[in-house]
């Protein structure tokens, strides 16, 4: 991955707000929850030839998908694409095997899981070489989703995939013990 760009820790009380969006029918807090992270990429300072070409989700499942009634990491997108006058596509990269939940599992079983998971849309699959995608999400904990969806981009011809995420998970301290 080219770059990743981080706005919060997933602590309180951002991860409240997050679990809201995400399991409480709260689609709408994404327009809050966005102002964060176009101020972390403002304070990247990034050149012209950093911009990304297109901005998509990171995808739900069909089955999480039909159970949530939208995917929060295209809600983000969305708001994002529109804030920063960039294209952005809903199903650029689609989750077609259900898994799962990446919460229960350990790095080496999340990426287990994930193998062969997702897939890009036909109809992107041709317009990607030579572009700079920036994959968004709402929260990264081991980054073994974007690891393999920005995997499966570059082999499909994008010249550089960006990862641009909400929170991420922090590192347990060395006197919390392992992590469960």
């Amino acid at each position: 991955m080219a770059r990743t760009v981080v706005a919060l820790d997933y602590a309180f009380p951002w991860d409240r707000l997050i679990a809201r969006l995400k399991f409480a029918q709260a689609p709408e807090l994404a327009g809050v929850l966005v102002r964060p992270l176009v101020a972390a990429l403002a304070r990247q300072e990034a050149a012209p030839d950093t911009r990304p070409d297109l901005l998509l989700p990171v995808p739900l499942s069909p089955r999480r998908l039909r159970e949530r009634g939208y995917n929060q990491a295209w809600e983000l997108a969305r708001r994002l694409a529109r804030e920063l006058n960039l294209p952005a596509q809903a199903d650029g990269l689609q989750r077609w095997r259900d898994t799962p939940a990446q919460t229960t599992l350990d790095a080496a079983a999340r990426r287990a899981n994930l193998r062969d998971a997702f897939l890009v849309h036909p109809g992107l699959a041709g317009r990607l070489a030579g572009r700079h995608v920036a994959l968004v999400d709402d929260v990264m904990t081991t980054g073994a989703t974007l690891a393999t969806t920005a995997e499966l981009l570059l082999r499909a011809g994008a010249r550089e995939v960006s990862a641009w995420v909400l929170a991420r998970t922090p590192s347990p301290s060395p006197r919390d013990g392992p992590a469960a």
